[in-house]
């Protein structure tokens, strides 16, 4: 404990910070949640007074980027009930299954292939875009073992598309006469809900597009997004069954054994179906939720704490053309998912 304890109590000092500047009105509306900027204060920190006390405190950072952030995850699904996926239908489960497959699948090609990047980071971009932003990109660095600096590369691109997503899908829906958008323009509050639940990166992203348009149609991006927030269990299993059985998947470091089942999704799973069974009084639901956040902002800080610069710089504009072209699939290509599965329902 006195080894994490200086590492612990400075990953939580800058998570209560974030959390607080998480709540103020224009960083909120614009996007800036408690995880993006707890990150961004540990890159702060990390990179202006960190290296002096580096040794006193990499074991606590070490803790709160691997073990609070399981815990984390874990806790996350006190934020959804099975009963969202009704909300939905069909169509909306099935619109995110097809823009999370595709997505991914294209970051991991375009990565390694056309953007010449490790395969960590394209899947690190890859499941942030496909999924959820900077939460699933931390869920998915213990499965594909990726490094600090790769981590928050991924975290930075997705955030920077993310954060433009908010402004430029409302400006999609106001051109819905333009038969040249008509494929990925949806025509309704409703329909622009789901395009936009199932393609943006974060959730406070997804509500901020919507509330643009209309209550109504942020209600509905909100809980496509959350429906898609909760393949990320199964989402991790299989990618950690694919990189098992993959022996041309090269691991970090000599002898590293293959990623085995990541418990911590199946546990988010049972949180899941728990909190749908209502078992849990409110209160109790509102302060573990509460502690979800503040787990996660110290995994966030402890990352951007052991993240360099120097190492962002080095990864040049590669990871941002990945991303940017995801951003483009994401709104070309999860449009025409839309529109076909909408068509083919209808």
């Amino acid at each position: 404990m006195k080894r994490l304890l200086p590492g612990l109590a400075l990953t939580a000092l800058l998570a209560l910070v974030a959390m607080r500047l998480g709540t103020i009105g224009w960083l909120a509306s614009h996007g800036v949640s408690a995880l993006t900027a707890a990150i961004t204060l540990g890159i702060l920190v990390g990179n202006i007074g960190y290296s002096p006390i580096g040794a006193t405190l990499g074991d606590g950072l070490t803790f709160a980027k691997q073990k609070l952030l399981r815990a984390g995850v874990i806790l996350y699904g006190l934020r959804l009930t099975l009963h969202d996926v009704s909300h939905v239908g069909i169509a909306g489960v099935l619109i995110d299954t097809l823009v999370l497959t595709s997505t991914f699948s294209l970051a991991v090609v375009l990565g390694t292939r056309v953007f010449r990047l490790d395969r960590e980071t394209s899947m690190l971009i890859g499941a942030g875009s496909a999924i959820c932003g900077a939460a699933a990109v931390m869920a998915t660095e213990p499965v594909v073992r990726g490094k600090a600096d790769q981590v928050t590369i991924a975290i930075s691109t997705v955030v920077v598309f993310g954060t433009v997503a908010m402004f430029l899908y409302p400006a999609i829906y106001a051109l819905q006469g333009m038969s040249a958008l008509h494929p990925i323009a949806p025509v309704s509050a409703r329909a622009f809900g789901i395009y936009a639940g199932s393609t943006i990166h974060e959730v406070a992203q997804v509500f901020a597009a919507g509330r643009a348009v209309s209550e109504g149609a942020a209600n509905t991006a909100v809980i496509t997004k959350m429906v898609r927030v909760m393949m990320l269990a199964p989402f991790l299993v299989g990618l950690a069954a694919w990189i098992r059985r993959g022996t041309r998947f090269e691991l970090r470091g000599e002898g590293a054994r293959p990623s085995s089942i990541p418990w911590f999704a199946v546990a988010f799973v049972g949180v899941v179906i728990v909190n749908s069974a209502g078992v849990l009084p409110p209160r109790v639901v509102n302060a573990a939720t509460t502690l979800d956040t503040l787990l996660l902002a110290m995994a966030m800080a402890g990352l951007g704490l052991t993240t360099h610069l120097s190492a962002l710089r080095a990864a040049g504009p590669k990871p941002l053309g990945l991303g940017a072209v995801l951003f483009v699939w994401l709104i070309a290509g999860g449009g025409a998912i839309n529109a076909l599965v909408g068509a083919c329902l209808s």
